[in-house]
């Protein structure tokens, strides 16, 4: 991690439901956006507001592939990542937040 507001993106990115969902059915590889809402049971508006949030912590990254008849799909993959977090980490993060809370 960063710094804290990464950190704060990142666990913002994660404290969803639906968004847990989307990343674990990403851990079996990239897929279409029209596919994984179908294996979700999500529409793909909700779907794609999800995705960007997930897309802007670096959680998700997308590709958007032009077939040969012209047609366009979105493909999805989650980006592999481990987070150790405790206090220590915490600490260190807290000492590097810009006040965009306050």
């Amino acid at each position: 991690m960063s710094d804290g507001d990464d950190l704060v993106a990142l666990l913002a990115a994660l404290a969803s439901p639906h968004r847990l969902r989307i990343l674990a059915a990403l851990a079996a590889g990239r897929t279409y956006v029209s596919e994984l809402a179908r294996r979700l049971g999500m529409n793909r508006p909700l779907l794609y507001m999800h995705l960007q949030r997930l897309e802007a912590a670096g959680l998700v990254t997308g590709e958007l592939v032009t077939a040969p008849d012209g047609s366009s799909v979105k493909y999805v993959e989650a980006v592999p990542f481990a987070l150790a977090l405790d206090l220590d980490a915490i600490t260190r993060a807290a000492q590097t937040l810009t006040d965009k809370e306050r």
